[in-house]
């Protein structure tokens, strides 16, 4: 079981992420609308993964990876990204994402990323 920080802008997004890591036996530990408030609860929560939305107000996530590294080099971030988002990829890669999701996503696409962690 991964104690997993869930991070994107939409409500239901978190929903969705959280209800299919439940189900897959891991435990969601916190959740976050933005880049700043996920590095503030990274601090907080330590979690074992986060899964992290590009593209969010406030703090974009290829932002709040690098201050979650700079806090935590050993930390493990997987980067959600949209269709047609995938330059950003890149960028995520660069500042210490593990990994990372297209959405829309499948449910097992995402176990296993998480659990290659």
């Amino acid at each position: 079981m991964k104690r997993i920080l869930v991070v994107d802008d939409a409500g239901f997004m978190r929903a969705s992420l959280k209800m299919m890591l439940e189900r897959n036996g891991h435990q969601v530990v916190g959740e976050a609308e933005n880049g700043l408030v996920a590095v503030t609860k990274y601090k907080e929560i330590r979690p074992d993964i986060v899964t992290m939305d590009i593209t969010m107000p406030v703090c974009d996530g290829i932002k709040a990876v690098k201050m979650i590294k700079e806090f935590d080099p050993d930390a493990k971030v997987i980067m959600i990204s949209s269709m047609g988002q995938e330059c950003f990829v890149r960028d995520a890669i660069l500042a210490g994402a593990k990994g990372f999701i297209v959405k829309p996503f499948k449910e097992d696409y995402v176990i296993q990323a998480i659990e290659k962690l």
